[in-house]
C-alpha cells in the first residue's frame, strides 16, 4: 500500500504540489481568523447573583438570602450546578450551565426565577445579576489624576477652569474645590459620570468597574438633644430632606399662541442647600436642618485614631466626650430659641386662669433638686477614687448644664405657658441626673 502511495505521488507530482500549496493557503487564512489569547478564558458558562444587605451575619445571610436563592434556581433547563458564598452583609450565588446553553437564555431564566424569589427575601433585599464576564475578562486598567497636581508647572488663570492662585481647583461646571477631599472626590465624579458612560458604549465591553477614590456623599448627622428640644424625631428629618429633593413639573402657560413651560427644580446641589431645608416650624419660626444636625461631605470627619480612647474608669472618656459635645450643642440651641422667640425682651404673661407650664414644673423641679443633692453627695464621696481628668470633665459638664438650666428657668418665668421650654427643662433635668448617676 505504501508503494502504491509513493508511486502515485511520483507520477502525479504536480497534483501533490498543488494540494500542499492549497493546504498552506487554507492554514494561513485560518491562522489570521483564529482567536488567540495569552491567557485563554476557561471559565464555564455561568451567571452570578450578588446581594448586598449590611448588618446581617454570615449565618443570617445564608438562611435568609443565599438558601432561598439557591432553591429558586433549582430546575432551570441546562443548569449543571450551583455554588454560593455567604459573608457579612454579602451573598453570592453562582449558577453554572452546560456549555451548549446560550448565556443570554441562562440569564433570562435566572432573571425570571429571581422575580419569584424576591417574595421570600427580607424587605429591602435586591439581588442583582453580575455582568456577562468572568474573572479573566479584565482587559484594561487606567487611572484618573490631575495633569498638574497641586497646580505645579502650569500657568494659573484665575476665573478660568483649572487651578487657581489660592490653591483651589475650579471645575468646568463652576464648582470650586478647596479641600483635598473635594479635589480627590472630583476625580471619582469624572470617572463615574464622564469616562464610564462613554466607555460602556464600546462594542464587546460588558461593564466598567470603578476602583478606589472617594464617592461624593453628603452626611446629615442629627443631634439627638436638639431634636428632642424641638420635639422632632429622626423620621421627621428624613421626610423633610426627601420632600425637598424632588423636581416637579408645573405644566405650562399659554400666552399669545405660545406655551411657556413652568418647572420647579428642587434637586439639592450642595451642603448649604441641605442645611437650609425647613424641617418644621415652632410659633411661626422655621426650624432648619442646620438647627438640629450638621451637614458635611463624606470623609471629612477626623479618623478614629484622633478621638480620645476609652479608659477603665467609672466614667469612660468616650461617653464623657460625646456627652459634653451634646450638651454644648443643646446650649447653643437654647440660645437660638430664646433670642428668636422672646425677641430679646420679656414676654408678657397671658391673662386668664389655669395651671401654667411653670406651675406644673414645680413638683418635678423639687424632685430633681432632691435627687441631684443625693447624687452629688455620692459623687463627692468617690471623687478621690477617680482620675483627676475625669473629675474635671464631669465638673465642667455640670457647670454647662447648670448654666443651661438657669437660662431655661429664666425664659420660662417670662413665658410661663411655653410648652417647648418646659420640655427642654425636663430634658436638662434628665441629662444632669444621668451624668451624676
Amino acid at each position: 500500500m505504501l508503494e502504491n502511495a509513493l508511486k502515485f505521488s511520483i507520477e502525479h507530482r504536480y497534483l501533490i504540489l498543488m494540494g500542499i500549496v492549497l493546504i498552506v493557503v487554507i492554514g494561513l487564512f485560518s491562522l489570521r481568523r483564529l482567536p488567540i489569547d495569552a491567557v485563554p478564558d476557561i471559565t464555564p458558562n455561568q451567571v452570578q447573583i450578588n446581594t448586598d444587605f449590611p448588618g446581617l451575619s454570615p449565618v443570617e445571610i445564608e438562611k435568609q438570602i443565599t438558601f432561598p436563592l439557591e432553591n429558586a434556581l433549582a430546575g432551570i433547563p441546562g443548569l449543571a450546578y450551583t455554588r454560593s458564598l455567604s459573608r457579612n452583609g454579602f451573598s453570592q450565588v453562582v449558577a453554572t450551565f452546560r456549555d451548549d446553553v446560550s448565556v443570554y437564555f441562562a440569564r433570562q431564566q435566572v432573571n425570571e426565577r429571581l422575580a419569584e424569589a424576591r417574595k421570600n427575601l427580607p424587605p429591602g433585599v435586591d439581588p442583582k445579576m453580575g455582568a456577562i464576564t468572568t474573572g479573566l475578562g479584565e482587559v484594561y486598567v487606567w487611572a484618573v489624576s490631575y495633569k498638574y497636581p497641586d497646580g505645579n508647572v502650569v500657568k494659573i488663570d484665575d476665573g478660568s477652569p483649572g487651578w487657581q492662585s489660592d490653591g483651589s481647583y475650579l471645575t468646568p461646571e463652576g464648582q470650586r474645590l478647596v479641600t483635598d477631599l473635594q479635589q480627590t472626590a472630583y476625580l471619582r465624579t469624572v470617572e463615574d459620570w464622564i469616562i464610564r458612560p462613554q466607555l460602556k458604549g464600546l462594542e464587546g465591553l460588558a461593564d466598567v468597574d470603578a476602583i478606589g477614590g472617594y464617592v461624593k456623599k453628603y452626611h446629615i448627622q442629627p443631634d439627638p438633644m436638639k431634636l428632642f428640644s424641638f420635639g422632632l424625631t429622626f423620621q421627621d428629618l428624613i421626610e423633610a430632606v426627601k420632600r425637598n429633593n424632588t423636581s416637579v413639573g408645573a405644566g405650562y402657560i399659554e400666552y399669545q399662541g405660545e406655551a411657556y413651560v413652568v418647572r420647579s427644580d428642587g434637586r439639592i446641589q450642595d451642603e448649604a442647600q441641605i442645611a437650609d431645608i425647613v424641617v418644621d416650624t415652632r410659633s411661626g419660626m422655621p426650624i432648619h436642618v442646620h438647627d438640629v444636625a450638621t451637614v458635611e461631605t463624606a470623609g471629612s470627619r477626623p479618623p478614629a485614631a484622633a478621638l480620645p480612647l476609652r479608659r477603665p474608669a467609672a466614667f469612660s472618656w468616650g461617653a464623657i466626650a460625646a456627652g459634653a459635645a451634646l450638651l454644648v450643642l443643646a446650649t447653643a440651641a437654647l440660645t437660638f430659641v430664646l433670642t428668636r422667640r422672646a425677641g430679646g425682651g420679656p414676654v408678657p404673661v397671658p391673662a386668664g386662669g389655669g395651671t401654667t407650664v411653670l406651675a406644673s414644673m414645680r413638683s418635678e423641679r423639687a424632685g430633681f433638686l432632691e435627687e441631684r443633692q443625693r447624687l452629688l453627695a455620692a459623687f463627692e464621696a468617690r471623687k478621690s477614687t477617680l482620675q483627676p481628668a475625669t473629675v474635671a470633665v464631669v465638673e465642667k459638664n455640670l457647670t454647662i448644664i447648670d448654666n443651661a438650666l438657669a437660662q431655661i428657668d429664666a425664659a420660662l418665668r417670662r413665658d410661663p405657658n411655653n410648652a417647648d421650654l418646659g420640655t427642654l427643662l425636663a430634658g436638662a433635668y434628665r441629662q444632669e441626673l444621668a451624668l451624676l448617676g
